[in-house]
């Protein structure tokens, strides 16, 4: 029990309030990054349809622009060829003809070239903004990731360390019970057992004397009947003699004294202390 008190204390104390306060703190302060957090990349996310909408379009000028050169090249190039078959032939109308065209179509290319470069410039730019932009989406929602683990890690933390409080709190109560059951079973098996008194009933072979009758006066002598202090000595001799009786009876003397026999008459009969001691003398 002394283990579980200590576990349960220092769960107590990894739980108590003020450290529960601080976690939870810690979760609100977490929480509050995080939905903070979600919601910048909400934001950022946002324009992303119309920036990839905007490098597709840059793309298209881009292509456009790659392909306006290269038709210009390839009528550059037949002039060319055709500039020398008529050099060939000596037609100088033509040939200075053919000689202005090509100059024309070199502008041009050079000016498609420029097209082009500018288109590629704006198509570049466009794309590392769209690239950009989802980066930092990406950075939010990574960040958003990290403290949302930290808050469920908090939240695990708080949990664990109430869900072991209570685990503690289980295996004291247990122990306890056990404790108080343990020593219940103790103590009823050292207390001795209470029985209830038999009631004690006298020996069979106990005698026990006949009411003894107190002698009336004569009528013949004018006697009258003892005073009731020669009654209470005679019932004070007549339970000493009852008591004598039971004990002979008790020890089992087969042959008692003369004398015993006759203090036992005399006081059956009424006889005073007197009277019994005159039958001893005579003995």
């Amino acid at each position: 029990m002394q283990e579980a008190l200590k576990t349960l204390e220092a769960a107590k104390d990894a739980a108590s309030p003020e450290k529960l306060a601080k976690i939870d703190d810690d979760i609100a302060a977490f929480q509050e990054i995080y939905d903070m957090v979600v919601t910048e990349a909400a934001k950022r996310r946002e324009p992303l349809p119309a920036m990839q909408a905007n490098v597709d379009a840059a793309q298209a000028k881009y292509d456009e622009a790659i392909n306006r050169v290269s038709e210009l090249q390839a009528k550059l190039d037949k002039k060319l060829e055709a500039l020398k078959a008529l050099e060939a032939l000596g037609d100088e109308e033509l040939v200075e003809t053919t000689k202005q065209q090509i100059k024309q179509l070199r502008s041009e290319i050079v000016t498609a070239k420029a097209q082009e470069d500018s288109c590629k410039t704006g198509l570049r730019e466009r794309h590392d903004g769209l690239k950009r932009q989802e980066r930092q989406v990406n950075d939010c929602e990574r960040a958003a990731e990290k403290y949302k683990a930290h808050t469920d890690q908090f939240i695990a933390w708080r949990d664990a360390l109430l869900d072991n409080l209570k685990k503690a709190q289980t295996a004291y109560d247990d122990a306890c019970k056990a404790y108080e059951e343990a020593k219940a079973a103790a103590d009823k098996a050292t207390s001795p057992e209470i029985t209830q008194p038999t009631e004690t009933t006298p020996p069979s072979n106990s005698a026990q004397p006949a009411e003894a009758t107190q002698p009336t006066g004569s009528s013949a002598t004018g006697k009258n009947t003892p005073p009731s202090s020669t009654k209470q000595a005679n019932s004070s001799s007549g339970k000493q003699a009852d008591t004598t009786v039971g004990k002979l009876a008790n020890t089992g003397d087969t042959a008692p004294s003369a004398i015993a026999l006759a203090a036992i008459a005399a006081a059956g009969l009424g006889i005073t202390a007197t009277a019994t001691r005159r039958i001893r003398n005579s003995k």
